[in-house]
């Protein structure tokens, strides 16, 4: 995480944001509008709280929860029901339902009507077997009647004894058993938890049946073939029963209304209520442990106190309102004095004020939204207001934020107790220190991963410890995990959003800037490629130095990669981008000279506007160079002409600043000194290196330069043996091969003699020039700050 200055990007006009994150000056009234304005944000914090909550006054029963042990005794003030719970109603209700015997109207005249159609068939029957063309006659009537008979059926049939025997079986069965009852196929009964059913006569007469005594057809031609001499044929059984099922007509027809409106009376004759708890009665004693049927009975004691208007007390309306306002205002306190007096840096800037009070607020409404609809507390979305926090300043106040809102809500009525607020409270931690550097997209899983993973562990220890029932565990769980999974990525979603309001630049979008293919850095590498690999150099040499100190390695490299666009306009004026033996200066003015190299630094911070650069990668620009002197042109200017003191601007040789005021930004000035530097050096030894590095950041020193930065000489310390360290890897030693030693050896050491070059060669290590040259002195090279 990264700040940066918003100021003139709206133009010269400050806006009201903008002067409320000004320091406060020494006079009281400036001081009363800076702590006041903060103030002012918390009381409005803690009204919107309070309002989000509304208070439940009167007694608050509904508190416990299953597990807990009461700490006085609960005593019924009015009588009152404990109503069953609609799935145990719905239970009762079906059971009393399918208690209920099927209903069935008994038809006697059923079996008279059959017996006549019976006797008539058989009349008729006898009368074709008397016809002079039996076997036509018989065909015609069974046909008449539906019947198929075979042959030899038929021939049976028209046999007098035959027939005489089937017509007396066939009645008696209908005369002795149809009386009884008999069901159609269709209308056979199923097992029924009952094992009886209810009989319904003409007369209105009522009995029950055991279910197993009713006849259905089958059955029916089944006890009708009984009757039949045990002699008898299979033929002639077929014949009965084929002549049965032709006239059946049951005599039992099943009731379906008669049937369900004596359900729904069983339905309705189940009691609402479980149990009866009169006035003086008590509910709940002190010391003991609430089981299911405790917490019900208080549940139900508390609607019938709402219902009768008792929980409602307009004496205490204002104060309790009051008394929420104050101790909403007094856990938010514990934020605003922590910001004031250990991260006076947050607590400066009203911008980030505000943005904390607009996370407090959102989970504080969305938790008044799940509070006023009674769901789960694992969809309070803490999540995502410590991702948020943390993404954007660090893991430890995103961990505070997490503690304080767990607070407010623990405090407040639907969420006192401990199996609510401890999960909240774990999870916002968990998502607080899962956060470090966020560089990825896909690192928003790991984050889900960690949050799901706490609440798993917390909410599987109060299980543990309360009892409660696994289904219930998991279903919370389920919550929680699709509550991470919303948070996470809702609050890397609305990141650049934050990232706009608050002026701040994470790491996320630090890489976006550090693409190779963004327009201004591809324009550097094409036009002023060698600036663009001088960038690079200095880039790994600042990250490095910035990451040893424990300052942001990743805005350093970025910002080096911009430090130097403006050489982009006239890049041939700068020395690492010249040929050899041209250089344009020779043939300019002094001031022009200075005026160009001062250029490269304005019109640096006007491209990066243009291209919509962080506010924090534009100090940048100018930092890297503070107010230095451009000492080579000043220098030349001044043998220039005479009475230089009187005719010279010195403002006109000097970088226009500022100076660093960052961390990073004096790191990037050491490490642009020194990477220039280290390219002069004609031998560069590790112990020249390390004169030449010692040189540099003295000098700045003695200059002012870093005096606005915030580091220490422990640091500078670091950074330079770190430099060291880098520029040791990049100028070591290397073997000098003899098939190259031609193009790498000057012509001084050829005139060596062969027994120099062969030890030269065998210690692997490349020749040393013999150009001694001069130790670096306290200045560093012109090149060094005029880069031309």
């Amino acid at each position: 995480m990264t700040r940066g200055s918003r100021a003139g990007r709206g133009g010269d006009a400050e806006t009201a944001l903008s002067r409320l994150s000004r320091p406060p000056g020494a006079r009281l009234p400036d001081r009363a509008f800076h702590h006041g304005s903060r103030a002012l944000l918390f009381l409005l914090l803690a009204l919107s709280v309070t309002f989000f909550f509304p208070l439940s006054t009167g007694l608050q029963v509904s508190t416990y929860e299953v597990g807990m042990v009461a700490d006085e005794d609960v005593i019924a003030s009015i009588s009152f029901g404990v109503p069953k719970t609609p799935e145990e109603l719905q239970l009762e209700r079906s059971s009393a339902a399918s208690a209920v015997p099927l209903t069935f109207e008994l038809q006697p005249e059923a079996a008279d009507s059959m017996e006549t159609d019976l006797g008539r068939f058989f009349e008729q029957l006898a009368a074709a077997a008397q016809a002079a063309t039996p076997s036509e006659e018989a065909d015609a009537l069974l046909s008449s009647f539906g019947l198929t008979l075979s042959g030899a059926q038929r021939e049976l049939l028209l046999e007098p004894d035959t027939l005489a025997l089937i017509r007396d079986t066939a009645l008696r069965a209908v005369r002795e058993l149809m009386p009884e009852g008999v069901l159609s196929e269709s209308g056979r009964l199923s097992p029924s938890s009952t094992g009886r059913i209810l009989v319904k006569t003409i007369e209105g007469g009522e009995r029950y049946m055991a279910q197993d005594s009713v006849l259905s057809s089958s059955q029916f031609y089944e006890r009708a073939t009984q009757f039949l001499p045990l002699d008898t044929g299979s033929e002639v059984n077929e014949l009965l029963r084929l002549s049965l099922i032709r006239f059946m007509d049951p005599t039992l027809r099943y009731d379906a209304v008669s049937t369900e409106q004596d359900r729904n009376a069983a339905r309705r004759a189940v009691a609402v209520l479980k149990a009866n708890v009169l006035q003086g009665e008590a509910i709940v004693r002190a010391n003991q442990q609430l089981g299911e049927s405790e917490i019900e009975r208080l549940r139900a004691y508390e609607e019938a106190l709402r219902a009768q208007g008792e929980l409602e007390d307009p004496g205490l309306r204002v104060s309790g309102l009051v008394g929420s306002v104050f101790l909403n205002l007094l856990v938010l306190s514990v934020l605003g004095f922590l910001l004031f007096f250990f991260r006076p840096d947050v607590y400066g800037n009203f911008r980030w004020m505000l943005l904390l009070g607009i996370l407090i607020m959102s989970f504080s409404g969305t938790s008044g939204i799940i509070a006023r609809n009674g769901l789960p507390a694992e969809l309070l979305p803490i999540a995502f207001v410590s991702l948020a926090a943390a993404v954007l300043w660090d893991g430890r106040l995103a961990l505070v934020l997490a503690a304080i809102l767990t607070v407010i809500v623990g405090i407040q009525g639907p969420f006192q107790n401990v199996t609510a607020w401890l999960p909240v409270f774990v999870a916002g931690s968990a998502a607080a220190l899962s956060v470090r550097a966020v560089r990825r997209r896909a690192q928003t899983w790991i984050f889900i991963a960690i949050i799901v993973g706490s609440y798993a562990a917390v909410l599987l220890a109060l299980g543990l410890v309360t009892g409660r029932d696994p289904q219930l565990v998991a279903t919370s769980l389920a919550w929680a995990g699709g509550n991470s999974v919303v948070s996470a990525i809702l609050a890397m979603g609305f990141l650049p959003v934050f990232e706009w309001f608050t002026g701040i630049t994470t790491d996320q979008t630090l890489l976006e800037w550090a693409d190779p293919n963004r327009p201004l850095l591809k324009r550097l590498s094409m036009e002023a490629p060698g600036t663009y690999a001088h960038s690079i150099n200095v880039a790994n040499l600042a990250e490095a130095a910035a990451n040893a100190i424990g300052a942001n390695g990743l805005l350093c490299r970025v910002g080096v990669y911009y430090h130097d666009v403006g050489k982009i306009l006239k890049p041939q004026y700068f020395i690492e981008n010249q040929p050899a033996g041209r250089n344009p200066h020779d043939k300019l003015k002094p001031v022009t000279s200075a005026a160009i190299v001062r250029e490269h630094v304005t019109e640096g911070i006007r491209l990066a506007e243009e291209a919509k650069l962080p506010q924090v990668l534009v100090d940048f620009i100018p930092e890297h160079h503070g107010t230095q002197e451009i000492s080579f042109f000043y220098e030349k200017a001044r043998q220039d002409v005479e009475d230089a003191e009187d005719e010279l601007d010195p403002e006109a040789f000097r970088y226009p600043g500022p100076r660093p005021r960052s961390k990073e930004t004096a790191v990037v000035m050491l490490a642009d000194s020194v990477e220039s530097a280290t390219r002069t050096l004609k031998d560069p030894t590790p112990d020249r290196v390390m004169e030449l590095i010692d040189s540099i950041v003295d000098s700045k020193i003695q200059r002012g330069q870093l005096e606005e930065a915030p580091v220490t000489l422990q640091e500078i310390g670091v950074m330079k043996r770190q430099f060291h360290k880098v520029l040791g890897g990049v100028y070591h030693s290397r073997i000098d091969y003899p098939q190259t030693r031609h193009l790498t050896e000057s012509p001084a050491s050829k005139s060596e003699d062969d027994e120099a070059k062969t030890r030269a060669a065998s210690a692997s290590d490349r020749a040393p020039s013999k150009q001694t040259g001069s130790p670096p002195q306290a200045r560093e090279p012109a090149s060094i700050d005029e880069e031309a």
